[in-house]
């Protein structure tokens, strides 16, 4: 763990990977102390924003132990349809060297958590427990994927809120809506959330 500053209100918790940042994230939202505003998870940080003095934030930091997965409580779970027949769904069954109706099942059988968000609002990286489903970005990114769509890339899934231009492997699509801003909080997917997919 290496803390950096990032202002006056906030601190920038650094760790050597996903894991461990997840772990950590776990251990910090679960109980954060009053002056602490907001925790922002991504790949291998924690943004810590808060209303004080640095010091007791910075105490706290330090003295948090990450948890362990699936100790945490009150997380959420969200269940997802998914159509398979994604335009990339033969491709990733190359990659994979399993049948498309394999790389189906690995997706459906395994329960994915929300790692962190970003790219566009509503957008959750989702990491998984089967290794088997890991596979490279398209080498040529799409100028516009559709709205919906269900795409693996390295070691993610995910759901595109919107029609953007993307290069994630496309392995089906779905009708939740992952963004609305007249439900609270907007987001469907936030860090921590548990997804389960079915197959619609």
């Amino acid at each position: 763990m290496r803390i950096h500053s990032a202002g006056r209100s906030a601190t920038l918790v650094e760790f050597d990977g996903l894991d461990e940042t997840m772990a950590y994230y776990r251990a910090l939202a679960a109980d954060p102390p009053p002056p602490v505003v907001d925790l922002v998870p991504a790949a291998r940080t924690v943004l810590v924003t808060f209303d004080g003095p640095p010091g007791p934030v910075l105490q706290w930091i330090s003295s948090v132990q990450p948890t362990v997965e699936g100790t945490e409580a009150g997380s959420d779970t969200v269940t997802i349809p998914v159509v398979y027949d994604g335009e990339d769904l033969d491709e990733v069954a190359r990659l994979t060297d399993l049948s498309t109706t394999e790389v189906v099942a690995a997706h459906l059988d395994q329960t994915w958590t929300v790692a962190f968000g970003g790219f566009a609002p509503g957008f959750g990286y989702l990491v998984g427990t089967d290794t088997r489903l890991h596979v490279p970005r398209r080498t040529s990114p799409r100028t516009s994927v559709p709205v919906g769509s269900v795409g693996l890339a390295g070691e993610f899934s995910g759901i595109y809120p919107r029609s953007s231009p993307g290069g994630w492997q496309l392995i089906g699509r779905t009708d939740a809506q992952l963004w609305n801003l007249d439900r609270d909080p907007p987001a469907l997917l936030r860090p921590g959330t548990t997804v389960r997919f079915e197959q619609a």
